[in-house]
């Protein structure tokens, strides 16, 4: 059985641009949700990226492609 903590901190992201000036978000756990950090990515640059216990979500901009567990997904931009 995963506890709690693994449950959190388990899953990863791979994201990678597909075009120049991509933004990535990562947005707080908590009762108010709060940008915490931004990166930009350029065509072809690849972010591992983690849900942690301090990030519940993680916001795109721009056309990317993303790898995770549950398959590959490509937004048109």
């Amino acid at each position: 059985m995963i506890d709690k903590q693994q449950a959190i901190t388990g899953e990863y992201i791979v994201i990678r641009a597909l075009e120049n000036g991509v933004t990535i978000i990562g947005l707080t756990r908590g009762r108010d949700t709060k940008f915490h950090h931004t990166e930009k990515l350029d065509k072809d640059e690849i972010m591992i990226a983690q849900f942690t216990e301090h990030t519940s979500a993680i916001k795109i901009r721009g056309q990317v492609e993303l790898l995770t567990k549950h398959g590959r997904v490509q937004n048109k931009g």
